[in-house]
């Protein structure tokens, strides 16, 4: 896949729009490495499915993109298939991610460990 540079997305227009002097010059000091997302098949979104029925009935899986950054990019770029997933749970009206008072309520935490303890059992064909 060939993207154009980040700044061709709109980004360095705006800045220079918003800022709006000549004497400012924003220089994109690095490029991003994009890659393609990782098919979802079966074999993955079925165990989440599963384990998610049972740990938070009634919610729904559904795949998104997190906007944050991590080294998916590379991996699927050398042919890596890359996922995330946090089988965290916490309020839905609160979100204290990278705040200054970021937290994980304790019931959540230790939830969420089981949670993924029996997933990767699960990807891994054991019980």
């Amino acid at each position: 896949m060939t993207r154009p540079p980040v700044c061709m997305y709109g980004v360095k227009a705006t800045l220079q729009r918003v800022l709006a002097d000549d004497q400012i010059t924003i220089t994109q000091i690095d490029q991003p490495t994009p890659s393609e997302p990782s098919a979802l098949s079966e074999g993955i979104i079925g165990p989440i499915t599963k384990l998610s029925a049972e740990f938070f009935p009634g919610a729904v899986v559904l795949p998104v993109m997190s906007a944050g950054a991590t080294d998916g990019s590379y991996l699927r770029n050398a042919g890596i298939p890359t996922y995330g997933h946090s089988g965290m749970a916490g309020d839905i009206h609160e979100s204290r991610i990278h705040g200054r008072d970021e937290r994980v309520p304790v019931k959540s935490f230790f939830n969420g460990n089981e949670y993924l303890y029996r997933l990767v059992k699960e990807f891994a064909g054991g019980k």
